[in-house]
């Protein structure tokens, strides 16, 4: 490994290359830092990355994120790939219903140019998968959901859904409404998600802006994105990337750090671990951190992603939303993964903790029937693959109480950072919450160090 460093500048270490690392990465050369950024794995990207089976092209699962994550799409700019994830004109959701009569098997969920909270107004009044009576009910929740503070400690006590029941919400308005959001968002059902995040995911998505739901991702491999242009960026900004590397221990080295990785040491006068939870406590020193244990009781939570390829064009848009179907989002991978004939669905899968094992000959015998009741052109078609991607810990488990639990950036010891998205970003785990981490762990670096950086993005510090 090459660490030769420019002595007038200070080093920093970042360990992990995903999202919160590669902000921190950046930001913290932006600030005049001379950075190196260690990550075990070959690739960058951390837990949104793409691989390769035979001519496609596949990301692990599908990504997507809100015009309101204002820090992600930062790093999407930061990147020059604010173009290859564009973000759609207005929020528009098709959700397909296939126990409803054939004329109501679609609804929509989209929005106008009206301000908050008529903006949604006409969608919910002509929403056919609810009642009259609980689109109204489904209005004065939202209305009650946009005067409460997410940062409200007493909020993260309690489950999203007693506070629904609370708020007279129906279990068909649960699931046809806010579950539909909650679970793809959130990957907990309302029953297992503390109200604290329940309530900062709809007042910032629904409630903040017009505009701050619609929705955006890659129309190309997300390893495009989080790895081949992020590893241009880096070196553009003078960082010295090493992958495949394994970080063996973090320890004090007089007034600044030692950090060892494959039999040698690299110098640091800051470092920033961003790792996931578990692998963040292991590298922890003793002390760095009041009750460091409670990082091993941050649980995690899976999704399952399956992918099938059918011989001909059986979905015309982009992607939909399913109900009273195993099927919770499907979306249309076919130009960005590379297929030349047929076409590539992606369902996204969250909470998934009940199918994350599943053989793959049984999640096939469930879900092509699934698929065919949802789109009936699959009748006909032929299926020339059928796989599954699973990420077992793929976010920290947004349950009740998991609030006290995550951490801060700062940690005892002066010059050691924390980042991911498991810390008190006050969002769920998200690329948006990965990179705010990022972002803060940067600036509190860089404070340290009397290298204040004017922070690019006021809303995300």
């Amino acid at each position: 490994m090459t660490t030769l460093q420019d002595p007038t500048r200070p080093r920093a270490v970042v360990i992990g290359g995903g999202l919160a690392g590669t902000t921190a990465a950046l930001r913290l050369a932006d600030g005049g830092a001379d950075v190196t950024l260690v990550e075990s794995r070959p690739r960058l990207g951390g837990l949104a990355f793409s691989f390769r089976r035979g001519d496609l092209t596949v990301d692990n699962g599908q990504h997507v994120y809100l015009r309101c994550c204002t820090a992600y799409r930062w790093f999407l700019e930061r990147v020059d790939g604010a173009h290859l994830a564009p973000v759609q004109d207005r929020l528009d959701v098709p959700v397909v219903d296939p126990r409803r009569p054939a004329g109501a098997r679609l609804g929509r969920l989209r929005r106008s140019a009206l301000p908050v909270p008529l903006h949604l107004a006409a969608s919910l009044a002509s929403y056919p998968h609810l009642s009259l009576t609980e689109r109204a009910g489904a209005a004065r929740a939202a209305l009650a959901l946009g005067r409460l503070d997410p940062a409200d400690p007493a909020l993260d006590g309690i489950d999203f859904a007693t506070w629904l029941g609370r708020h007279g919400q129906s279990p068909r308005a649960v699931e046809a409404l806010w579950d539909l959001v909650g679970v793809a968002t959130l990957n907990a059902t309302a029953p297992r998600t503390s109200m604290g995040l329940a309530a900062m995911v709809f007042k910032t998505g629904l409630l903040s802006d017009p505009g701050a739901a619609d929705i955006g991702w890659a129309r190309v491999p997300l390893g495009e994105l989080h790895d081949t242009l992020a590893r241009k960026a880096l070196a553009a900004a003078g960082v010295r990337t090493e992958s495949g590397v394994k970080v063996r221990a973090v320890t004090r080295d007089g007034d600044g750090w030692s950090v060892a990785v494959d039999g040698e040491a690299l110098s640091a006068d800051t470092v920033v671990l961003a790792t996931a939870q578990r692998e963040a406590h292991a590298l922890l020193p003793d002390g760095a951190l009041d009750d460091a244990d409670r990082l091993l009781d941050i649980g995690t939570a899976p999704i399952l992603n399956i992918h099938v390829l059918y011989d001909r064009t059986v979905l015309r848009r982009p992607f939909f939303a399913a109900l009273g179907s195993p099927v919770q989002w499907v979306f249309d991978r076919t130009a960005a993964s590379g297929l030349a004939e047929g076409q590539y669905l992606a369902l996204s899968q969250s909470a998934a903790g009940d199918e994350i094992d599943a053989p793959v000959a049984e999640l096939r015998e469930r879900y092509l029937p699934e698929l065919e009741r949802l789109l009936p052109p699959t009748r006909g078609a032929e299926v020339r693959d059928f796989f599954v991607t699973r990420e077992r810990t793929a976010t920290f488990d947004p349950a009740p109480g998991v609030g006290r639990l995550r951490p801060g950036t700062h940690t005892r010891a002066p010059g050691l950072y924390l980042a991911g998205a498991w810390t008190a970003t006050g969002w769920p785990a998200t690329m948006e919450g990965a990179v705010r981490s990022g972002f803060t762990a940067a600036g509190a670096a860089l404070r340290a160090l009397g290298r204040p950086h004017e922070h690019p993005l006021k809303e995300a510090a």
